[in-house]
């Protein structure tokens, strides 16, 4: 089942497995918190995650929905890697991933059709070759080079039924180009959050939700600090993170 310098990691709080290698690209706290922080239908219905890379975003969400999940990734790799993790947890029936440029996706999957869209896309606009990282997953994940926040934003707005919401998690200092990109494409921005590494640093994550025809009333949620002063983690991060206080 493991290919290489793969490894089988337990997904903390969750009773599940997923496979990840130091070699490509693998999921960080950016994704934990992006779990969290998404709305999701809990009966009934369609959740898409975009840049889904090794489908941590999709197995974190299946414990908190009945909805069916479908992850997008356009890297092979970590498609791989996503589907072998869904079998091994045997969420085949629950878990779909599509191996495909996401500005397929609405064609793919189906247009207005979807109640909630995830995504933690690269953060960094595209640089010179030279400033990206040299191992190409890693390059892929952190820059803009296969898509960009407003691929992201207007295959989400496709996708969306009207009400559907876009959940993401990004930099702080893109904060006024999310907000913009949202509202040219119907997708109004309605709760933001800011994750503090410590009290008394900046900001340095963005947890941000639009809803697909919303009216405007953002609401800026309270602060989540990750470490307290003696670098363990807070509260609130270590019940995110292993489901306890």
């Amino acid at each position: 089942m493991l290919k290489g310098d793969e490894r089988l990691d337990y997904l903390l709080k969750d009773d599940l497995r997923i496979i990840q290698s130091p070699s490509v690209f693998s999921f960080s706290l950016d994704a934990v918190l992006l779990s969290n922080f998404t709305y999701v239908p809990i009966q009934k219905g369609t959740i898409v995650d975009l840049c889904s890379g090794n489908g941590v975003i999709p197995l974190m969400l299946h414990r908190r929905s009945h909805a069916n999940i479908i992850g997008v990734e356009i890297q092979e790799r970590l498609y791989d890697m996503a589907m072998r993790s869904i079998e091994y947890n045997k969420l085949e029936q629950k878990i779909k991933m599509i191996h495909d440029d996401l500005k397929n996706a609405p064609n793919l999957i189906g247009r207005e059709f979807v109640d909630v869209v995830t995504c933690n896309p690269p953060y960094f606009q595209d640089v010179p070759t030279s400033e990206q990282n040299t191992n190409e997953h890693y390059a892929i994940a952190r820059h803009e080079i296969k898509t960009n926040l407003e691929e992201v934003i207007y295959a989400s707005k496709l996708l969306l039924k009207h009400g559907g919401k876009l959940a993401m998690v990004h930099r702080p200092g893109r904060l006024l180009d999310i907000v913009t990109t949202m509202r040219n494409h119907g997708i109004e921005p309605k709760r933001v959050q800011f994750v503090y590494p410590k009290m008394g640093k900046e900001a340095n994550t963005l947890l941000i939700e639009g809803i697909k025809g919303g009216k405007a009333d953002l609401k800026i949620l309270p602060p989540v600090y990750v470490y307290e002063e003696n670098n363990e983690y807070t509260a609130n991060m270590k019940e995110m993170l292993y489901g306890q206080q």
